[in-house]
């Protein structure tokens, strides 16, 4: 039987365009997703425009800002100076920031406790945190406040009106969900990795610092951000515990600009929010570069 070689045949004009996409199917499988996008976009960037206009206005009422940039003006930012906001953006960077990288520490060491190690009372202990999240920290706000004020005859520091006391508060209520969220996540690292380690001389010390935690980078940044939030826009426990103007937090001094619905300052509120809103925006894209860096390095490798 002969064979016969040769190049086949070119495709023809309707074969090429099988694989083209017709407007009118590119509309109904991925064109609405662009309208639902924008639709999604416009929802949620509004406010934010919305709260921009009325810090950019000198009218302090929120029914003379409803035309978007018709009177831009720096007063309001301004006036901001004549005010203790500043000193409230330093002890809310400052509570937050020390949260956070309190949060992780002290949730990472219990984790890879829980984690790698065998002990009496194991078990007991996880179930007390899994327990321990379904109650919220709110709910303890009178033996907190009770608590603080009896700590503080014996050392203010700790008692009411101490940044140091709210950051204690802080860390005491996100240990439970920090480290049993870490839990899971140190997990999923080979054991096999502290066993090598441990032949060449490495102490659990070591292995935690220098192997542990950079394997579990992705978790820290996740909640080192969550707790650099929560702490950022509380409000009632940072009223609560904090009492002079000059302590306060950012969500307690804006709060109490717009307290008064008869003399509320809504412009002034308004620039403060921007403001506030800045270190928020880039903690979380500075920390989404490494979440997303690492799940997606995680991803490939074998």
């Amino acid at each position: 039987m002969a064979l016969t070689t040769g190049t086949p045949a070119p495709a023809s004009a309707e074969l090429r365009g099988e694989n083209k996409m017709s407007k009118g199917r590119w509309a109904r499988e991925v064109g609405w997703r662009y309208i639902v996008a924008v639709l999604a976009i416009a929802y949620a960037g509004f406010p934010i425009i919305y709260i921009i206009s009325v810090s950019l206005n000198d009218s302090q009422l929120l029914s003379g800002s409803n035309d978007l940039f018709a009177d831009v003006t720096t007063i309001n930012y301004q006036a901001l100076g004549d005010t203790y906001f500043w000193s409230w953006v330093v002890n809310t960077l400052v509570i937050g920031s020390i949260t956070a990288v309190g949060t992780v520490i002290m949730g990472a060491a219990a984790a890879y406790t829980f984690s790698r190690f065998r002990f009496t009372g194991r078990r007991v202990g996880l179930t007390a945190l899994l327990v321990i999240q379904m109650f919220p920290q709110l709910l303890a706000f009178v033996a907190i406040y009770l608590l603080l004020l009896s700590l503080g005859d014996v050392v203010p520091a700790l008692g009411l009106n101490s940044r140091l006391a709210l950051i204690m508060v802080y860390l005491g209520g996100a240990l439970g969900v920090n480290t049993f969220l870490m839990y899971g996540f140190f997990n999923t690292i080979p054991v096999e990795l502290d066993e090598a380690a441990k032949i060449d001389g490495a102490t659990h010390a070591q292995i935690f610092w220098t192997i542990i935690l950079r394997l579990v980078a992705p978790i820290l940044a996740v909640v080192g951000l969550l707790s650099f939030i929560s702490s950022f826009s509380d409000f009632l426990l940072a009223k609560l515990i904090l009492v002079e103007e000059k302590n306060w937090t950012l969500a307690v001094g804006l709060y109490g600009w717009v307290s008064d619905r008869l003399e509320a300052n809504w412009g002034l509120f308004a620039a403060g929010a921007t403001i506030a809103a800045i270190p928020v925006v880039l903690l979380f894209l500075f920390l989404q570069k490494y979440i997303v860096s690492g799940l997606t390095a995680g991803s490939v490798k074998g």
